[in-house]
């Protein structure tokens, strides 16, 4: 035969099986509404997170230049830039000087609250809108009147303070008049996390309110709108390069409008990752129901593949047949999830629109779309292949035996490699796109030990149930019998509950953890205040201020300057490819102090530490977990900029630091000498032995009347805001994970589904020779109670460990092991097994014997 013929037969072939499989199919999709579900459900997780995410990304870039507040942004810290710097910068373009810090302001009935008072000049805002209400122009808002300077205020600080417009405030030695509330601020996103209710004033305001002072942490931003015409990515970068040009140890940190926002991208992404690794937790759940699904199938039709093979079909050509049936229907479960997935952006703009904070442009992406699709189509095939190749080498006669013998094989090589392509494919893609390429490895080598472990428990508990003694209790030794036998249920339910569960309680777990470290009872000796912007000369006067204040408590305190690390090694900081834990240190100024001893909460744990005689070359000591990220070790350079001065130093020790302590601790802590003579603030803290509200307002209002230019922070309430943005993002990670469990309940409902025709058999042979309707609901309840039980155990073990390794690893934070919600899931579990398992028995009890024996 030619090489064209035998084209042609197989195209012929492939032809024929297409036109067969669509054939079967025209008889209803029973049997595999779990399967279509199962894939569906994943892949519109999938899609929506895909889909969200990219909307989300669209509206970033598209909004970019208002986020910013101009084409580029150049900030300092703790220093205004230099009269020849602005000079540079307003030759090029527009400039908006604005300045950010925390205060501390005081109503008129003496009220404290700390605020994120923010400056601005008569340019504010360059681009987009400020929202006001009342509103009224920026000039009129912030001008000085009647002694008393202009405020635009959030609506909190009125309300906490029981203020209304025209009430008066004090922020320093300034006083200011609340004019009007911020409703939306358009460069608000670029601004991160605010630890309190946003104050807008004048930089004449600023000035008056005697908070400049040298070292106070003040961020001065400047921002450049080029002109018209000649703002686009090459006059972008040009500006960037020439500023710097200009000034190479100015210790600019610039943002340009593509990334206005670089910390919110990148906890985007990471948190899309998370999402996307969800969802596909839920398509590998519902691969279980896609294989349940395909094995029930092919024994409901094994007499038409017996008539097939008898009149002469191929085992290949039998395989392609249902193979093609799998793909199909895997094509209609993947598109109903698409749509469901890409009409999400699109139901979330028009439904809380205008609750966002964040620039959602909803549209259709067909590059999310197409990659969601291939995951519902890979995930159909790794779990459908192996049921479908073991029907190849079937002859005729098994398939009619298998009513009363079932007969394990397994498939053939080439099937096998086949599926091993497919699951490579699926690892490759799942791990190849991922933000966090080693979050993506963890979770795949993950998902295959749980589903070796969960086989294995299946083996393990039905070699239990073959090994134990023969019970003299009727129903519990015919529940011991149906975990072992052929074609038991147990594979089944305990793959398809077990990684639900495990889901589950990982998820339990970390929003436990998450509730404990920012909302409940503080750390053990945790301070109860941090006080920044303390004037290096009034330090030692705080000092004994507090420790009169409050005798018995504790009073730590230390200098501190804000610095960037500008190179490493000899090597740029933007050249530098940090590990993804430790990228975060190069990606703004960072707290630094400086010490002869070695600071509390810290420990030395490579190299020696420099004394308090020390008076030699500048050295550092590097947390260690960064000093490894960024692969620097003893001896290496490290150049800081610190007030526009590069300062190089040598790495001298490595630390390992107690950051669940709460206290005061620093990344770099370098020694004596290294900043002498540099303008700076100190910081303190306070702790206190039995801290309580009352006292605390006492200690805030007395520092406040003392030291008007230092601002106290509560920790407790800088937990709380924490704590509220860390709830909703738990609140999303609950809403994805319950895409999971869903799937896992469809996958255990099939799976009693599919083994449903079995326990009509048992039950009516069992009720014929003389078993009553409560005995065999006894021995079914046993039965799936065991069962249930056997999986939850292993849930509960599997998802502690993946929740022990999030939140200490990857969180950085201390774990306590939740017994009451992992009490809760057991429950939960044993209740759906043993309610879904009993509402399939009664209707295999309620079928009359004398139909079915006749079929039999």
């Amino acid at each position: 035969m030619s090489i064209a013929s035998e084209v042609a037969v197989q195209g012929r072939a492939s032809s024929l099986a297409f036109r067969y499989a669509l054939r079967e199919l025209r008889g209803g999709l029973r049997g595999f509404y779990v399967f279509i579900a199962c894939i569906a459900l994943g892949v519109m997780a999938i899609a929506g997170v895909g889909s969200v995410a990219a909307s989300l990304g669209d509206g970033l870039s598209r909004e970019g230049r208002t986020l910013l507040g101009g084409d580029v942004a150049f900030s300092l810290i703790q220093r205004e830039a230099k009269p020849d710097e602005v000079a540079y910068l307003r030759t090029r373009g527009d400039v908006s000087v604005a300045a950010t810090l925390r205060a501390m302001a005081r109503s008129g009935d003496g009220k404290l609250a700390l605020v994120e008072l923010k400056a601005v000049d008569n340019k504010y805002p360059l681009l987009g809108e400020l929202t006001l209400e009342p509103p009224m122009p920026v000039a009129d808002l912030l001008a000085e009147r009647d002694g008393a300077f202009g405020a635009a205020v959030d609506s909190t600080l009125l309300a906490r303070f029981d203020l209304k417009l025209g009430d008066r405030i004090t922020v320093g030695s300034a006083t200011f008049q609340i004019r009007s509330v911020v409703v939306a601020e358009p460069d608000k996103l670029a601004g991160g996390v605010g630890l309190g209710p946003r104050f807008l004033v004048s930089e004449a305001a600023l000035r008056a309110t005697e908070l400049l002072q040298p070292g106070s942490l003040i961020r001065w931003i400047y921002r450049v709108k080029l002109p018209d015409g000649a703002n686009d990515d090459r006059a972008t970068t040009a500006l960037i390069d020439g500023a710097r040009s200009a000034a190479p140890e100015a210790g600019w940190e610039v943002r340009s409008r593509s990334n206005a926002s670089p910390q919110l991208e990148r906890t985007i992404n990471r948190f899309t990752q998370f999402l996307t690794l969800v969802g596909l937790a839920a398509l590998l759940v519902g691969g279980v129901g896609v294989a349940n699904a395909v094995k029930s199938h092919i024994d409901r039709r094994r007499d038409v593949i017996a008539s097939f093979k008898a009149l002469g079909a191929t085992g290949r050509e039998v395989f392609t047949i249902y193979l093609t049936q799998v793909v199909v229907l895997a094509g209609i479960g993947s598109i109903i999830g698409l749509a469901l997935g890409a009409a999400l952006p699109f139901a979330i703009v028009g439904l809380f629109g205008k609750l966002l904070p964040l620039p959602v442009v909803p549209a259709l992406h067909p590059d999310e779309l197409a990659l969601s699709f291939i995951y519902g189509q890979l995930t159909a095939l790794a779990f459908g292949l192996w049921p479908l190749g073991r029907v190849h080498d079937v002859p005729v006669a098994a398939l009619f035996r298998e009513t009363v013998s079932s007969e394990w094989h397994r498939p053939r090589w080439s099937y096998l490699a086949l599926m091993s392509v497919v699951i490579v494919l699926l690892i490759t893609v799942a791990i190849g796109l991922a933000y966090d390429k080693r979050v993506a490895a963890v979770f795949v080598a993950s998902s295959i030990a749980v589903f070796i472990l969960l086989r294995g428990i299946a083996s393990i508990l039905m070699a239990l149930a073959r090994r134990a003694p023969r019970s003299r209790i009727t129903m519990l030794r015919l529940a011991v019998a149906n975990i072992h036998r052929p074609g038991a249920l147990t594979p089944s339910v305990v793959l398809s509950l077990g990684l639900g569960l495990a889901v589950l309680v990982t998820i339990t777990q970390i929003d436990g953890n998450l509730r404990r470290q920012f909302m409940a009872a503080l750390p053990e000796h945790a301070p109860s205040f941090f006080f920044i912007d303390i004037p290096s000369t009034e330090a030692d006067r705080f000092g004994a201020f507090l420790k009169q204040t409050a005798p018995d408590s504790t009073v730590e305190d230390v200098p501190m300057l804000r610095g960037r690390i500008v190179a490493a090694r000899g090597v740029k900081a933007e050249e530098l490819k940090p590990s993804v834990d430790s990228e975060w240190v190069l990606q703004s100024d960072r707290g630094l102090t400086y010490t002869g001893e070695v600071p509390k909460g810290s420990k030395v744990v490579e190299g020696e530490w420099w004394g308090p005689d020390y008076n030699g070359p500048p050295l550092v000591s590097m947390e260690k977990k960064i000093a490894d990220g960024l692969k620097l070790k003893i001896g290496d350079e490290v150049v800081v900029n610190v007030l526009g001065r590069d300062i190089p130093a040598k790495i001298a020790n490595l630390r390992n630091i107690d950051w669940q302590g709460l206290g005061i601790n620093f990344v770099l802590v370098f020694s004596p000498n290294a900043f002498r003579g540099a303008p700076h603030s100190h910081v303190a803290t306070l702790t206190e032995p039995h801290p309580d509200a009352k006292g605390d307002a006492r200690i805030i209002k007395q520092v406040a009347d003392a030291f008007p230019m230092v601002t106290s922070v509560r920790v407790r309430e800088a937990l709380e805001t924490v704590g509220s943005v860390v709830s909703n993002l738990v609140l999303a990670i609950r809403g994805a994970s319950a895409v999971t469990l869903i799937s896992a309940i469809l996958v255990l409902g099939g799976a009693l589904a599919a083994g449903h025709r079995h326990r009509v058999y048992d039950a009516v042979i069992l009720k014929t020779l003389g078993a009553t309707r409560a005995r065999l609901l006894g021995a079914y309840a046993l039965e799936y109670l065991m069962i249930g039980f056997a999986t939850a155990v292993f849930g509960v073990i599997a998802g502690s460990i993946a929740a022990w390794l999030i939140v200490t690893r990857l969180m950085t934070l201390s774990f306590i092991w939740q017994a009451g919600s992992a009490a809760a899931v057991v429950v939960a579990a044993l209740v759906v097994t043993v309610g879904l398992g009993l509402a399939g028995t009664l209707l295999a009890l309620n079928q009359k014997p004398a139909t079915v024996l006749r079929n039999l």
